[in-house]
This record gives structure tokens, C-alpha cells and sequence, in this order.
């Protein structure tokens, strides 16, 4: 008798997709509202790692961008590949993979700059969903066109490569290496070939160019997707250990070049890549074991209902006004509870009613697909 690998949809996957954009619904102002309420050191600490570093530095809010476009590529073996088994022709699945890609560009252009008609020179091109379509789209294509030891050497390729162009490379005027915001080659090639406007004017932290290791995080997705995908029953602890012996391996790496090629997600630098990289295959690992090996399924349903629409919600905020709607059915509630802690529970039912939106889609199974 064959034995088959496990090839069902990963409930894991949801559910850490989920717990990543609960942070994006509204997780984080709990604990910043906490911080400004409490003046405690240890939820002022809490509330410091939920915001970016001006440039150099990682905390831990850095890392939900990154671990949403691991995911990404963690499900491409999943989809992509399934289509692959199934024969579907390499060149149908390459339109389809650039199709997703040039939406999601799109939906972030409308992110960014709403539905209103913009002279050129005032939209901002640059987007998270930009990003996660480009990086997404030509990890695809290396996975459609190439085997995962070629996929290896595209990873490592294209982080070496952008490493050599920050470390030899500067804006005119500059010294080679030069990384502050004006002067690193990224942001000057972004200046010079990037149209509209970029977020901070001089440096664009989703700016075209930054793109390029942004492909890297997506491969090493599809190697843990590929891993996961492949995994026989019987060996599924084994494959968690060997998760952890990555994550800890690309963490210790990314600690090493971060002496040479500071950490910064403004860059997406490559030790950058290997920080969250490595994060997030130890994320992966932990959701895994405990969902999908373990069987502990229950407490994750939340996150799930979540991660299931990731991209409606991400968009939603531009088109429904979730404060006003979150006061206009429990205003009430804040009253009577009064200031300070009103802030707090404010911030806990607007993620309620965000959730129950979208449970509601959930049980009508009605999900954006890109």
C-alpha cells in the first residue's frame, strides 16, 4: 500500500495568517492603550515592540508584513503546485500567477490613494499589497520554471545581490555603503524610477527596488510550504524539529550579518530577511505542532475566521468606517464604563465587530479570492 503524503489545506496556515492580521485589525491598540492608561514599564514594553524603528533596529512589529508574504508563499504548493500534480499547463498557471499578482498592485494603488482621481504626481505607488503581489508573482514564476535546488540558489542569489548594491553602491554624493535614508542606492534608484510620490518623499519603505529580497522572503515560504506539503503522516514531528533547526539557523545568520548589514525593514535588508525568515519558520513550526499535530484545533478558530479573508479586511477600513460603527452599537458600553479603561474596551469591540463580520462571511462562504 502507497503511503500518501498529507496534502489537505493546512488549518495551521490560516490560523497564523490570522494571528498575524489581528495585529493589523486592531490587536496592537489594546496594548497601546494600556501603556498610555497604565504608565507600566512592562505594557509601555509591550506597546514599544508594536511600533516600527525609525530605520535601523527590528521589533516585533516588523515582522507582520514579512510573515503575511511567507504565508503566502507557504500556500503556493498548496495551490500552485496542487494545479502542477493535476497537469495544468505551465503557461495557463504563469497568467494566473501574474493576473494575482497585478491585482493586488491595484488594490493597493486604491489602498493608498482611495477611488478619487489623482493628478500623477500625487499617488503613491508603493504599497504592503504591492509588495506582497510583485514578490508573490515572481517567487511564483521561479517555482512554476525551476526545482527547489535552483529556488535555493534564487533565494540566496537575490539576497547576496541586493547586499552587494547597498554595500558598494550609494546615492551621487554619498560613499559607497552609505545607508541613511538619503543617501543608500535603494531609495536614490526608487527616486529616480519610482512615478507619483513616495511616502516619506526622499525614500519609499514599500518603494520598487526594496522589492527585490521581498522575493526572497516568498521563496522561503514555498520551501516550507513544499516541506509541510511532502510530509508523511508518520514523520510530521520530525518535520517541526527540522523547522526549528531552520528558524534558529537563518536567526543566528541574520544576527551575524546584521554586524555588516544592519536589520531595517525600511530597506528590507537581506540580514532583514533572515530575521523574519527565521521568525517566521519558527511561528510556522509552533502553529503546526500544536494545530495539525497535536490536534489542538479549538482556541485557533478565532484567528482562522480571520485569516480566511485576510485581504477583504486589510481593505475594508477603506470603505467602512469601523470606529463609527463600533460606537454607534456600544457607545453605550463605553460610557458606562468611563475613562480611562473606556479606551481599552473600545479597543476590544471593534475587533469584536470586525470578527463577527467576518464570521458572518465565513459561515455564508464568502471569501476574496485574488
Amino acid at each position: 500500500m502507497e503511503i500518501k503524503p498529507i496534502v489537505q489545506r493546512l488549518y495551521s496556515l490560516d490560523a497564523l495568517r490570522g494571528f498575524d492580521m489581528f495585529w493589523i485589525i486592531g490587536g496592537e491598540e489594546i496594548f497601546h492603550r494600556m501603556a498610555e492608561i497604565t504608565k507600566s514599564p512592562f505594557w509601555q514594553g509591550i506597546s514599544g515592540q508594536l511600533q516600527h524603528p525609525d530605520w535601523h533596529g527590528f521589533a516585533a512589529y516588523d515582522l507582520i508584513f514579512p510573515l503575511f508574504l511567507f504565508l503566502a508563499g507557504v500556500a503556493t504548493p498548496y495551490s500552485i503546485g496542487r494545479k502542477l500534480e493535476q497537469g495544468n499547463d505551465r503557461s495557463s498557471l504563469l497568467v494566473r500567477v501574474i493576473k494575482r499578482g497585478l491585482i493586488l498592485v491595484l488594490l493597493g494603488v486604491i489602498y493608498n490613494n482611495g477611488l478619487e482621481l489623482h493628478a500623477l504626481n500625487e499617488i503613491r505607488f508603493g504599497s504592503v499589497l504591492g509588495r506582497i503581489g510583485l514578490a508573490y508573482m515572481f517567487a511564483n514564476i521561479i517555482y512554476l520554471y525551476s526545482n527547489q535546488r535552483m529556488q535555493i540558489i534564487w533565494f540566496i542569489g537575490l539576497l547576496l545581490g541586493y547586499w552587494a548594491l547597498l554595500a558598494f553602491g550609494s546615492a551621487p554624493g554619498f560613499a559607497a555603503g552609505d545607508l541613511s535614508m538619503e543617501g543608500n542606492m535603494v531609495s536614490y534608484l526608487d527616486r529616480m524610477i519610482m512615478p507619483g510620490k513616495l511616502y516619506l518623499g526622499i525614500h519609499d519603505p514599500e518603494g520598487f527596488v526594496s522589492t527585490i529580497p521581498a522575493i526572497s522572503t516568498a521563496l522561503l515560504g514555498i520551501y516550507i510550504g513544499n516541506l509541510l506539503k511532502n510530509t508523511l503522516f508518520e514523520n510530521k514531528r520530525k518535520t517541526v524539529l527540522l523547522m526549528v533547526v531552520i528558524g534558529s539557523g537563518l536567526l543566528i545568520l541574520a544576527q551575524i550579518w546584521n554586524l555588516y548589514l544592519p536589520i531595517n525593514k525600511n530597506l528590507w535588508t537581506s540580514s532583514f530577511v533572515l530575521q523574519c525568515g527565521g521568525i517566521s519558520v519558527l511561528l510556522m513550526a509552533l502553529f503546526y505542532l500544536i494545530i495539525d499535530v497535536l490536534g489542538y484545533r479549538q482556541w485557533a478558530f478565532f484567528f482562522k475566521v480571520i485569516g480566511m479573508n485576510s485581504i477583504l479586511i486589510y481593505m475594508s477600513g477603506q470603505f467602512i468606517d469601523w470606529e463609527y460603527t463600533t460606537n454607534g452599537f456600544f457607545r453605550w458600553f463605553g460610557q458606562l464604563i468611563g475613562d480611562p479603561w473606556n479606551a481599552v474596551a473600545m479597543a476590544f469591540l471593534i475587533i469584536a465587530v470586525k470578527w463577527v463580520f467576518l464570521y458572518f462571511l465565513y459561515k455564508k462562504k464568502v471569501f476574496l479570492r485574488v
